[in-house]
């Protein structure tokens, strides 16, 4: 039997010590994999920020994130922006998308991540 167990991807920073503590004020957990590589986790679900950066390849990234309350995630993006610790990490208000409310959140290499509620019908 052919089994997946876990399928991650790898996403790029360009200030890998920057992004860690962005995605950490976000709440993903880290655990470090070796100098250059970490383990996120955010309530069960993974990824690995790595420390390496292309500017062409970063600005067109993106995460998708399914969550219950666009509107507090939006909030809670903005109140760690707004500290201005991560700069130039930035959040736009979350949006009708058509399939789903959707906040955009750029992390600090330019990374786009999608905060998208769907809809009930």
């Amino acid at each position: 039997m052919r089994t997946v167990k876990q399928i991650r991807i790898f996403v790029p920073s360009k200030d890998f010590e920057l992004s860690k503590k962005f995605y950490q004020s976000l709440g993903w957990k880290m655990q470090i994999v070796d100098d250059g590589l970490a383990d996120m986790e955010l309530e069960g679900h993974h990824f690995f920020l790595q420390k390496f950066y292309n500017k062409d390849w970063a600005n067109n990234f993106m995460i998708h994130v399914v969550v219950d309350d666009v509107q507090a995630w939006y909030e809670h993006a903005k109140s760690i922006i707004k500290t201005g610790d991560f700069a130039p990490a930035r959040v736009a208000s979350p949006k009708d998308e058509g399939y789903a409310h959707v906040s955009y959140v750029w992390d600090p290499s330019g990374v786009l991540i999608h905060f998208a509620q769907f809809k009930t019908s």
